[in-house]
């Protein structure tokens, strides 16, 4: 899939909460945070460590959304880092438990926040790309759902979010 589209459309996002909230700093580590903290809502969503517990994941819809909330300060970190040039989504990892690779993905986000080099920020690609294929979301499903989120946002902002 390529992510030009992708990149434009949230480095046009962050210019306009940018603009709008008077931001002036840096804001990179808040952002890899952000990342953090949605990578761990996406994991809390499908339940694949609680083996204390019986109720399953929720469901698909409810699972891409928080994916894709990962997927825009993703976007946003490698815009940070002059990153945004990345054309095709890199290749996924090789299928893995998805309990692993949400820890893998914990590792390469800390990984990309301590070097931050291009081939950390495949990486990263590389193992969000993995985790799509293990929840069952196809490039075209992540794309339909980033635009739907991504005007949310705009729409959010203009609200006072």
């Amino acid at each position: 899939m390529n992510l030009q589209k992708l990149f434009h459309m949230q480095q046009e996002l962050d210019r306009y909460i940018q603009s709008n909230r008077n931001v002036e700093e840096s804001v990179f580590r808040k952002k890899v945070l952000a990342l953090q903290v949605e990578l761990s809502e996406l994991a809390n969503e499908t339940r694949c460590f609680k083996f204390w517990s019986t109720k399953g994941p929720s469901d698909k819809s409810t699972l891409l959304e928080e994916y894709v909330d990962c997927i825009h300060f993703l976007l946003s970190l490698g815009i940070e880092k002059g990153y945004n040039s990345l054309g095709e989504w890199p290749a996924p990892l090789e299928e893995q438990d998805l309990t692993e690779l949400f820890l893998l993905a914990h590792q390469s986000v800390s990984e990309f926040t301590e070097h931050a080099t291009h081939e950390d920020y495949s990486n990263l690609w590389r193992t969000f790309g993995a985790l799509a294929k293990a929840l069952g979301f196809s490039y075209e499903e992540v794309l339909a759902a980033y635009i739907e989120k991504n005007e949310t946002n705009y729409k959010r902002q203009q609200q006072g979010y």
